[in-house]
């Protein structure tokens, strides 16, 4: 048994059925394994999940590693890459949704190890983005970041639901707008 073939099922099965209903036994039959083989290393839904969203959050801090790294990407793209990543996503009839978000509505409690996991991806995700809105010397990185996660979580927390490229475009579209807004002030043009 892979171990990362079974995570990656499990995140299938999460991104499908949701948090709260996503059972150790859906990926059993997902990654056509038995049960019992997954109970030796996962007993429980609760330790398949915890393992799954840090996976996927060990992918998601590569990639984000690899993007600061490109030099072939100016910093615009670095910080709107995630809508194209998202589009990929959905062509491939995958619909990720924010699982972090899910994990935190679904754990509340902040000292929980998926909440605190969930919520360490959530600040990583905000200093990818203020660091390179620092990099571009936007006027309020800070507060520009805080608006351009939000709009990623609200299209992330739409495609738990909805699985819409509409929505996707319309993210990214704003995020640009609040982009473009961002480097006008910076530059003078709305004083």
């Amino acid at each position: 048994m892979q171990r990362e073939d079974v995570l990656e099922h499990a995140l299938h099965v999460l991104e499908r059925e949701g948090m709260a209903n996503a059972t150790l036994e859906m990926v059993a039959h997902e990654a056509d394994y038995p049960l019992q083989q997954l109970q030796q290393f996962w007993p429980d839904s609760e330790a398949l999940r915890y393992d799954a969203l840090r996976y996927l959050s060990q992918q998601v801090d590569a990639w984000r590693r690899q993007l600061m790294l490109s030099e072939e990407l100016s910093l615009e793209q670095k910080l709107l890459k995630r809508y194209q990543a998202l589009t990929e996503c959905v062509s491939n009839q995958r619909y990720p949704g924010c699982l972090f978000i899910a994990a935190c509505t679904f754990y509340p409690d902040a000292s929980h190890p998926i909440h605190q996991l969930a919520d360490q991806q959530k600040k990583a995700a905000w200093e990818y983005t203020h660091e390179l809105l620092t990099q571009l010397e936007v006027d309020d990185p800070a507060m520009v970041a805080h608006q351009m996660e939000l709009v990623l979580e609200g299209c992330l927390s739409k495609l738990l639901v909805k699985h819409s490229q509409a929505d996707i475009d319309t993210a990214r579209r704003l995020a640009e707008d609040i982009l473009r807004f961002a480097q006008c002030r910076q530059g003078g043009a709305l004083t």
